[in-house]
């Protein structure tokens, strides 16, 4: 029976990036989006080039008997899901206006909200229904998408960097709960990645190469390495654990282009 992971949020960009580095290492995938045309047309398109198994399900918050028609499904394709990438979530972004966030003083609690309940609640729920199939094999590897953003607080995103330190401590606690089943749960923390909404954003990115150690930001590749780290026996000794992957961005205090720019203002 082929290894098989599920990822969520996997009908593009990052997601479909790891998605795709599972796939060429022989795994079956089982895709999860909001849009469940999206998921379809990115697992047949994972199947055709790679000759895996694939399939893809519209997966929506708030709906938990969808959850477990999605696992009952898979069973019945005689397949385990031996990993779980958390990877889908609301990033507390102003619709209208990515680089916005949400303003303190007038977002809504109910989208503030709503925030918590996709990056917690949504993924406890799909974790829940992994994890007891995980238990009857005595094995599982669940991985977090968090962000450096649970530690590095920016502007008007509250809600998204408090959720990201609860995946944080979620992932700590899981790892002590489920352990003894020999599940294991770990956490990456990306920082800015080049999704097609960054590029977008032109002169309103925030953060680029220019203000990392390294001289760049993540590409999916990058994420889909250490997704592929820790959702394989590469880490089977480790759990609880955080890996960041932002060009070296938390480990400053200021990036070094605060230098050139005091000289050029002292000019």
């Amino acid at each position: 029976m082929n290894k098989a992971v599920l990822i969520t949020g996997a009908q593009s960009g990052t997601g479909y990036g790891i998605a795709e580095l599972f796939a060429k290492n022989g795994y079956d995938v089982f895709i999860t989006s909001r849009r469940g045309e999206d998921a379809r047309k990115a697992a047949e398109n994972l199947s055709g080039k790679y000759g895996v198994f694939s399939k893809g399900y519209e997966c929506n918050i708030r709906n938990e008997q969808q959850i477990v028609d999605i696992f009952n499904d898979i069973d019945a394709t005689g397949r385990f899901v031996e990993t779980v990438i958390l990877n889908a979530a609301n990033m507390g972004f102003d619709p209208k206006d990515p680089a916005a966030g949400q303003d303190f003083w007038t977002v809504s609690a109910e989208d503030f909200g709503e925030v918590f309940e996709t990056n917690l609640v949504w993924n406890f729920m799909i974790i829940r229904q992994a994890a007891l199939r995980m238990r009857e094999k005595g094995k599982g590897s669940v991985v977090f998408i968090s962000s450096n953003t649970a530690y590095r607080a920016i502007p008007n995103r509250a809600a998204y960097s408090a959720s990201k330190g609860g995946i944080n401590a979620l992932a700590k606690a899981l790892a002590v709960d489920l352990g003894q089943y020999g599940i294991r749960c770990n956490v990456v923390l990306p920082g800015t990645i080049k999704t097609e909404r960054w590029v977008k954003m032109g002169s309103k990115q925030i953060v680029n190469g220019q203000l990392t150690p390294i001289g760049d930001i993540s590409d999916f590749e990058d994420v889909a390495n250490a997704c592929w780290f820790f959702g394989t026996d590469m880490s089977k000794n480790i759990t609880g654990a955080e890996l960041l992957v932002d060009g070296g961005m938390s480990c400053q205090l200021y990036p070094q282009i605060l230098n050139e720019l005091k000289r050029q203002s002292q000019k």
